[in-house]
């Protein structure tokens, strides 16, 4: 029996959208220790998997080409809210599948025949390494508006990674009953924000990137770093503010404004299509700012749930 454990990822956003430019995307993100996945499994004659899990399992058995595994999903991520279920979920059972039969197989390899990594290269290189991940994006004369067929890509090269201090920690507030974007409604949203992508937010985001967000983790400066990746995700934002009705999708922004309003936070953004936010503090004020989080969901009269994670520095784990 393998137990596997990963974490989850925050998406700060992407280098490029626009057509114009050489490289399509190239994710820019930070893994988390919480809120995690935990994957257990083990040899079996045939398929016995958890529902949400299931269809992973199924593809990972028929990769691995191995009789079964009974697989059981003992910690998950929310489903959809921006903080990299799918592909925590799928890695884990994958690499858990593969370690009950001793496979060398790696998740990098595997991902793209699993569907992930068709854009955003983030939550691969998080689950094999952790840390603040900047991926290469994949070329846009092969990408263009819509990524080719599942399985026929590789996964972004990373182009830097850091680790993240220890003492760094990162405020999550994720809403209930309100999910993002994702599957076909996801690729046709993508679609349209690439179809007219302007160019000079890309120039603008390369300046943020390398003189800004990367020296302040190299430096482990957290305020330059909590302005970087705010600036980050509010020129995304202005990609997609079409598709998701404002620079934040509702009710991210109202959130955000809320966070921005505490001395304890130093930077606030939206994870991926959200609904999950975040802001970035450190350990002497997490209190502060767990309560900043908490009160803001209660201004707006929103269930939600509030975790308060460390970066996590390193790959998925065996439990």
């Amino acid at each position: 029996m393998v137990r596997v454990c990963t974490g989850a990822r925050l998406h700060i956003g992407f280098q490029n959208l626009s057509l114009a430019r050489e490289r399509l995307y190239g994710g820019v993100g930070v893994a988390l220790t919480e809120p995690r996945v935990v994957v257990e499994a083990e040899r079996a004659d045939d398929l016995s998997a958890d529902p949400m899990i299931r269809a992973s399992a199924q593809r990972a058995v028929s990769l691995l080409d191995v009789p079964g595994a009974k697989v059981r999903l003992l910690e998950s991520l929310p489903r959809h809210v921006g903080l990299g279920s799918g592909t925590q979920h799928a890695l884990a059972t994958f690499a858990a599948i593969a370690r009950a039969y001793d496979s060398t197989a790696t998740v990098r390899e595997y991902a793209p025949a699993l569907g992930r990594g068709g854009r955003s290269g983030i939550g691969v290189a998080t689950f094999e390494s952790g840390g603040f991940v900047v991926d290469a994006g994949h070329p846009t004369d092969r990408f263009t508006t819509a990524p080719p067929a599942t399985g026929e890509w590789t996964v972004p090269p990373v182009v830097a990674r850091h680790a993240v201090p220890d003492e760094w920690r990162f405020v999550v507030v994720v809403p209930a009953d309100i999910t993002g974007e994702h599957g076909e409604r996801e690729d046709e949203q993508i679609r349209s924000v690439v179809e007219r992508a302007d160019p000079s937010i890309s120039d603008e985001l390369a300046v943020v990137l390398t003189h800004q967000l990367l020296p302040a983790v190299v430096e482990e400066r957290l305020e330059p770093f909590g302005r970087a990746i705010e600036t980050l995700g509010r020129l995304n934002g202005a990609w997609y503010a079409d598709e998701q009705g404002g620079v934040y999708r509702p009710p991210a922004g109202e959130l955000i404004e809320r966070l921005r309003e505490s001395s304890a936070i130093m930077g606030t953004g939206q994870s991926s299509w959200g609904p999950a936010v975040y802001g970035v503090t450190d350990k002497d004020h997490i209190e502060s700012a767990r309560a900043t989080a908490r009160d803001a969901l209660d201004a707006l009269d929103i269930d939600g749930t509030v975790h308060v994670s460390t970066p996590r520095n390193h790959g998925m784990e065996i439990l």
